[in-house]
């Protein structure tokens, strides 16, 4: 089932449609569906497709060419182009004919090999591009490949690219699009637990409760998804141990890099150099209070639902899941899931917020969107607001996402007012989020104050 990537697929036949040469770099962290997205965009075309391996360069080489000889005489050839050049040099004649497309995924595969290839490619494309009518696909899974090999300005490929298209998990209403048989709250507990990588939801069976799911994803030693934090991070990096001790302290509460640190025994500089590899992985990201530019408040939070849910709950039943004891294990997890739900709520309250913008339904034209932390002056404590938007100096939004059972009341509505005097704007627009609605109070207090909307999470999904 193909769901999604509308725009990208629309890029990609436009790109097409160009009758002219085309370097389309398309890249993103595994299992996100890149090979997927280009499957589908081929599947009325005729193209040369070929996936690197992990071998040596005449291995690929040798792969590479009978691609290129079943493509151009319709046979699977026992022989081998001399070299990558003549082998890519012939796909390049051959575009000068007719429209051709050439795929290369897992670029990184074959580039590692041949260390060569990607100045061979730059010498190609400045040789024959304007008389090229060549579709040119790299697909690299690798991050900091992409940063190092191919962006970079010193790399062989800096300024050949006409396009280049970051692949990115899916956004709750999409994964929605693929649950189509589970209820609406269990449709937030999945994007919870495994959130909108492709490869993850496809292990979901959306005719099971989220309990068995759970069950069957994670606390099943023969599970795809009960290793894949681990099997992933060997895939990227040398040293997954330390990596892994990273996330496993930032999902025990330490977000702070001197947290972390001292969690984990190392020093706080080769802290920040793991953690911003796993940033550039998309697995951690760095949180700022909403509108502070400063480093002194930064903290870190795991992005990636799957690995959130994997740390905070799979390694402290490690011990039952491997005696395959499931319902042991999940009755330590069940009780905490609503908790867990909190933050992912405010995800999911922030996507719909930018779909009412992009849609022209939300009062205030915000251009960004985030969480704000700070001590309250006048009671000298923390206080926080779970997301803040502003549109300009006059004007801003405050939102209060409440994932609980018990309707929000009107001193939710009041507290999220008051906090909102901790800044200055004239202009104040209110939303307060709820998974199960609204006491009368609060309704009427709503309709009193005016600037103030109440979104149930019924409302979200309409």
């Amino acid at each position: 089932m193909f769901i999604g990537r509308e725009n990208e697929l629309a890029a990609l036949q436009k790109r097409y449609e160009s009758d002219r040469f085309e370097f389309i770099v398309i890249y993103g962290r595994r299992r996100v569906g890149k090979t997927a997205l280009i499957d589908k965009f081929l599947s009325d075309k005729r193209a040369i497709y070929f996936m690197g391996i992990e071998s040596n360069a005449q291995q690929n080489l040798n792969e590479l060419s009978s691609r290129i000889f079943e493509y151009s005489s319709g046979i699977n050839a026992d022989t081998s182009f001399s070299s990558f050049q003549a082998a890519l040099g012939y796909v390049f004649d051959i575009s000068k004919k007719e429209r051709t497309i050439l795929v290369i995924d897992e670029y990184p595969y074959v580039a590692k090999a041949s260390k060569s290839l990607s100045s061979t490619l730059q010498m190609l494309i400045d040789k024959n591009k304007d008389e090229s009518k060549l579709m040119l696909i790299l697909c690299v899974s690798s991050m900091s490949y992409m940063e190092d090999k191919v962006l970079a300005y010193k790399a062989p490929l800096y300024g050949r690219r006409t396009a280049q298209m970051k692949i990115e998990p899916f956004d709750f209403f999409t994964v929605c699009e693929y649950l189509k048989n589970m209820s609406d709250e269990d449709k937030a507990l999945v994007y919870g637990i495994v959130g909108g990588t492709p490869q993850y939801l496809l292990q979901i069976d959306d005719r099971l409760s989220v309990e068995d799911n759970i069950k069957n994803c994670f606390l099943d030693p023969i599970s795809f998804l009960y290793e894949e934090p681990v099997n992933l991070l060997k895939q990227e990096i040398r040293e997954p141990g330390i990596y892994t001790a990273v996330i496993s302290a930032i999902a025990a509460g330490a977000t702070r890099v001197s947290e972390i640190s001292g969690k984990i025994g190392e020093d706080t500089n080769v802290c920040s150099a793991y953690l911003k590899i796993l940033t550039e992985l998309g697995l951690v990201e760095k949180e700022t209070p909403y509108g502070d530019t400063g480093t002194r408040k930064t903290i870190y939070k795991i992005s990636d639902n799957m690995f959130r849910f994997w740390y905070r709950f799979v390694v402290d039943n490690i011990s039952y899941i491997a005696r395959r004891a499931a319902d042991i294990a999940y009755s330590r997890i069940g009780p905490y899931l609503s908790e867990y739900m909190g933050s992912v709520f405010e995800d999911i309250c922030e996507q719909y917020l930018w779909k009412e913008l992009l849609e022209g339904k939300c009062p205030v034209m915000f251009h960004s969107l985030g969480r704000w932390w700070g001590t309250d002056p006048k009671t000298r404590s923390q206080t926080e607001i779970d997301i803040m938007g502003e549109q300009d100096r006059d004007t801003a939004l405050f939102a209060e996402c409440k994932w609980t059972n018990a309707k929000v009341d009107t001193g939710v509505l009041e507290l999220l007012i008051y906090r909102s005097t901790l800044f200055n704007y004239q202009n104040k627009h209110y939303y307060l989020f709820s998974r199960s609605g609204f006491t009368k109070g609060c309704i009427e207090r709503a309709r009193s104050e005016g600037h103030v909307s109440l979104v149930t999470y019924e409302d979200i999904l309409k």
